[in-house]
């Protein structure tokens, strides 16, 4: 059976999130990832979507970054569900109404069937945030991955 995700990104997606990531995370400090599930585990199926996101969040290390300046995009397809979430570096300097907003506009992306582009915003409009109040330093490494995490 073909991944949910398939019917909904292709490979060239992919490819253009992790680039767009890459090139927003050279003006910030901050560390930008993107985790995209197919479905809920059965396990997971009383957690709401700010829970599952935090489980990712650890699950992919991200509270370990230097300056606690990592953020998830995190979407739940069959269920077509947002969440973006950031750790405490960045939510001492930046209000949760502010990425409410981001997952806002990204959901009205989602709604016209824009999902690559609605992504791509995101990470845009974050990393623009981020750049604000996290500039890249001089010492500054890529301490997470910019590829797009799938899962079934």
């Amino acid at each position: 059976m073909e991944q949910l995700v398939y019917q909904y990104f292709s490979d060239d997606d992919f490819l253009r999130i992790s680039n767009k990531i890459k090139e927003n995370e050279k003006s910030t400090s901050g560390e930008i990832r993107v985790a995209i599930k197919d479905h809920r585990h059965f396990l997971d199926w009383r957690k709401d979507i700010r829970r599952l996101a935090e489980k990712e969040f650890y699950k992919l290390k991200m509270h370990n970054t230097r300056d606690k300046t990592g953020i998830l995009l995190y979407l739940l397809l069959n269920e077509k569900q947002f969440y973006v979430l950031a750790d405490q570096g960045i939510h001492q300097k930046v209000e949760d109404n502010t990425w409410h907003q981001v997952c806002d506009e990204i959901q009205s992306h989602f709604k016209e069937g824009n999902f690559c582009n609605g992504i791509l915003w995101g990470i845009d409009r974050v990393g623009k945030i981020l750049s604000e109040h996290f500039p890249v330093k001089s010492d500054d490494t890529n301490e997470l991955s910019d590829e797009v995490v799938i899962e079934n």
